[in-house]
């Protein structure tokens, strides 16, 4: 009998220990370690590694690495590594998980992960902050420019290419048709931007959906084959989008002369890019990146013209997590009010 009591004391200390060293592990959307998420090396500077992009021809890398270099060149107190990764999805949970301190995604993934929806079902990332979001990476619906395809209606009973299956393209291009009422009149196509863009040249579809940025490599590719034109989403369609659950997509204009053959400006809906942290970066560190991001915008400008397009002005268009508050007194320094909603709670 003594010997079962001294196993069930056992028992219960054992568990205790487990017990213990699960909630030092952090709650929900929280680091799965207690090493700090910034540390000094030996020079004396922070160390970050920032998240960016699939590749060389990732947008985001291009972005994210030249970040990278010019904080390197301009900072005396930040050591910054930028590497390749799978972009949004993966760079939430890269920074939820302390293996990245900063990264760039897209504004709709970061809701999506600060919500605990869709990739991130039943698993919210709340340790997410921002510094704000950089540049717009809008639907470009693109039809050939001799195209009979005026607007969104217009594609009922056309060969339209949606995206590849499974993509963020895809599910995107559901959205919009079925807010334009022509989803289910649609002859859709799944294909790669690359395949799109032959079969656009080729005249085997008569559309096509992509979501990035512009002006868009994968669309120029189309344009110095064949003049093209970019189908407007108008107000009313946006406007179901952001009843319907989605508001994270603003409007955008592309301008007339984008492209090969665009005579006129196109209105549509974009997501954005956004430079998010860890909440646990410190305050002068967050400080310091967003100082130099907007001070080196020439210098991002050099990795992909797409920089010219972040804007101080527009830095909370479109956001869907709070600042952090290394970003929030730069911000506030240079007389920009942020309003409450995008102040983090603790």
């Amino acid at each position: 009998m003594k010997k079962w009591k001294g196993l069930g004391l056992l028992f219960v200390v054992v568990l205790g220990i487990v017990a213990a060293g699960c909630i030092s592990g952090g709650g929900t959307g929280g680091t799965a370690t207690s090493k700090p998420i910034v540390q000094k090396n030996d020079q004396g500077k922070w160390e970050i590694t920032i998240y960016t992009g699939s590749g060389p021809g990732s947008v985001y890398f291009a972005i994210g690495s030249m970040l990278a270099k010019v904080i390197n060149k301009k900072s005396k107190d930040i050591a910054a590594k930028a590497v390749t990764s799978g972009a949004s999805v993966a760079n939430c949970k890269a920074v939820g998980k302390g293996e990245a301190q900063v990264a760039i995604a897209q504004n709709d993934v970061t809701w999506y992960a600060w919500e605990g929806k869709f990739q991130f079902e039943g698993k919210p990332i709340k340790v997410l902050r921002a510094i704000g979001t950089l540049y717009p990476e809008p639907v470009q619906i693109v039809v050939r420019a001799d195209s009979d395809i005026k607007t969104l209606q217009d594609l009922a009973g056309k060969k339209v290419v949606v995206g590849a299956a499974g993509s963020g393209t895809a599910a995107t291009a559901e959205r919009v048709l079925k807010a334009a009422g022509v989803w289910d009149k649609v002859d859709k196509v799944y294909q790669t931007f690359e395949e799109a863009a032959q079969s656009l040249v080729l005249g085997q579809v008569d559309a096509e959906f992509t979501v990035i940025a512009y002006p868009a490599p994968a669309i120029n590719q189309i344009a110095v084959k064949v003049p093209v034109r970019i189908i407007s989403i108008p107000d009313d369609v946006i406007q179901k989008l952001h009843n319907q659950g989605y508001p994270f997509y603003v409007k955008v204009i592309i301008p007339k002369g984008t492209y090969n053959g665009m005579t006129e400006d196109a209105q549509t809906v974009a997501v954005k890019s956004t430079l998010i942290v860890h909440k646990d970066v410190p305050n002068e560190v967050v400080y310091e990146i967003t100082k130099i991001l907007y001070g080196n915008l020439d210098e991002l400008a050099k990795a992909h013209q797409v920089a010219h397009q972040i804007d101080i002005n527009h830095a909370f268009d479109g956001l869907m997590i709070p600042l952090h508050p290394g970003a929030i007194k730069y911000y506030e320094e240079h007389g920009i009010t942020v309003p409450d909603k995008f102040k983090p709670k603790e």
